[in-house]
């Protein structure tokens, strides 16, 4: 379960990155520009992927009061995208701290933005996150073109392991 996890959580960090190196090449007027997907615009996009990761990993370290983030969020674009960097990469750093497969078994008890209580096992709570990571990522992609952007790496899972 480790390896599998741990090839996940890097193969988030590698996607993630790709994309974020062709969105900080982007104009604001890009970034706000209103397209129809989840989120309104790439940068409420990018604030909800970097806010999910985060607050799934307050939730992983036991934080008794996980804070999503993103949404007080003042700074710049760039700033933004390297709080996401830093999630994902923390995110990798927890999958290599478990010591045992045991661990990915335990059961996390949580509330969503709801504070409706639930409960997850750890390893179901990792794929949930990178899965999600990569549902938006392709939101992403589908925005860039829409902004005129047409040299987008491909993100692929089959590409990483390449």
């Amino acid at each position: 379960m480790k390896e599998t996890l741990l090839q996940y959580a890097s193969y988030n960090v590698w996607a993630n990155k790709l994309i974020i190196d062709v969105m900080l090449q982007l104009t604001d007027e890009q970034l706000d520009l209103e397209l129809p997907s989840s989120f309104p615009t790439i940068r409420k996009t990018v604030l909800h992927c970097w806010g999910a990761e985060d607050i799934w990993l307050q939730r992983l370290l036991l934080a008794e009061h996980p804070v999503w983030k993103a949404a007080d969020f003042t700074g710049s674009f760039s700033e933004a995208c390297s709080e996401w960097q830093k999630s994902s990469n923390a995110l990798l750093g927890f999958v290599r701290q478990q010591y045992q497969d045991a661990s990915f078994e335990h059961v996390l008890q949580y509330y969503n933005m709801k504070k409706q209580p639930f409960k997850s096992k750890v390893r179901d709570v990792l794929i949930h996150v990178f899965n999600h990571a990569t549902y938006h990522r392709g939101q992403l992609v589908t925005m860039l073109r829409q902004v005129g952007i047409s040299s987008i790496p491909a993100t692929d899972f089959i590409v990483y392991t390449r």
